[in-house]
């Protein structure tokens, strides 16, 4: 059924009806299709916001609550920083939006324990939309992944929120991390992802030609 929703809508966004106001319930029920049904539609979600803001007095909050939670799914991504910018300050300062912007802060500053802690305040929010955990736990395994060369296993265990030995055992097995040890996980050598770079600088005639006459 997303699928489906997906082709019609996209059509849509080609054309003039991108800014048809009466498409705005249409694509409403789309951002609710994306949260039960795990799906994303980054384009779609953008140009309701648009219309949001082009038809103010049609805005819902609980439906833009789940734009940008859906945005947060999608990092490393800017697709937040995005959706962020269609919102005025005012709006922005509202809750639980507040809450949602506070969450995308701490998630930037990759401060995942206490995003997990923030988290619990507002599960019944972030549970509305299917696989939200799963996606956060993502985006916390690939900065492990570019950042740790091992990692103590129950910190890891902590940045994925407090998970349990199996499914902590699930995301290392994902990601190909290996059991080092009985408490530590090693992730990568990080020496390898290094790589040199030769810079060359190419100056024309035409550039320094004063400078050389300067000197003469």
């Amino acid at each position: 059924m997303a699928e489906t929703m997906r082709q019609n809508i996209a059509v849509m966004l080609r054309s003039i009806e991108r800014y048809n106001p009466e498409n705005l319930m249409t694509l409403e029920k789309y951002v609710e299709l994306q949260a039960r049904e795990n799906a994303y539609d980054l384009e779609a979600n953008l140009a309701l916001l648009k219309l949001y803001q082009l038809n103010p007095q049609r805005f819902d909050i609980h439906v833009t609550c789940q734009i940008l939670l859906k945005a947060l799914t999608n990092l490393p991504h800017t697709d937040f920083v995005l959706c962020k910018c269609l919102l005025s300050e005012k709006i922005m300062q509202q809750d639980p939006i507040s809450q949602i912007i506070y969450l995308g802060d701490i998630l930037e500053q990759c401060d995942f324990q206490q995003f997990w802690d923030r988290m619990i305040s507002m599960s019944e929010l972030c549970d509305k939309i299917v696989g939200f955990q799963d996606s956060i736990r993502k985006f916390v395994c690939h900065v492990v992944g570019i950042t740790f060369q091992t990692i103590d296993k129950s910190l890891l265990a902590q940045l994925l929120g407090s998970v349990d030995d199996s499914t902590l055992k699930h995301w290392v097995k994902k990601y190909g991390w290996q059991e080092q040890s009985k408490s530590v996980i090693f992730i990568a050598n990080q020496d390898e992802n290094i790589k040199t770079k030769n810079i060359t600088e190419k100056i024309d005639f035409e550039n320094v030609a004063g400078l050389m006459a300067a000197c003469l």
